[in-house]
């Protein structure tokens, strides 16, 4: 199954995506777009345009578990997506997946434009990464 992982973002949001034996998760972009409505359509293109099964949306929940203000706006992009694709749309946690992205940017020595160019597209990229460990440990997911 293609899935197209999403990292939603106030003005940057990272796109990802899985080959269709869910084996590798690859960058797909990153979006520039403050516009809410309009970010959320141009997402459902790719989504779309890349023949997703499903997609995946960060869920940043707060460390203690709880659901916060961002987590809120991330819930209502997965259903705006969902409604705009038609395509069934997971929230998945995400809790420390930017702090990684960065740890991998800083590994890879990425610095400066660039880094802010990619770390979204790598943090969706850790997202569908940790849902498709989740979908092999269990199969009904």
């Amino acid at each position: 199954m293609i899935i197209f992982g999403v990292d939603f973002g106030d003005t940057r949001t990272g796109w990802a995506v899985c080959d269709r034996s869910e084996l590798m998760a690859s960058p797909a972009g990153v979006l520039t777009e403050k516009s809410f409505q309009l970010c959320a359509e141009k997402t459902a293109q790719a989504a779309k345009d890349a023949k997703a099964e499903r997609i995946v949306v960060g869920y940043p929940k707060n460390m203690d578990g709880s659901c916060g203000a961002r987590a809120e706006k991330c819930e209502a992009f997965a259903k705006l997506l969902e409604e705009l694709t038609g395509i069934q749309t997971v929230l998945w946690d995400e809790r420390c997946t930017t702090v990684s992205a960065h740890q991998i940017l800083n590994v890879t020595n990425t610095r400066g434009k660039k880094r802010k160019a990619v770390v979204d597209a790598v943090a969706a990229t850790i997202i569908l990464e940790s849902y498709l460990a989740y979908r092999k440990n269990n199969a009904d997911a």
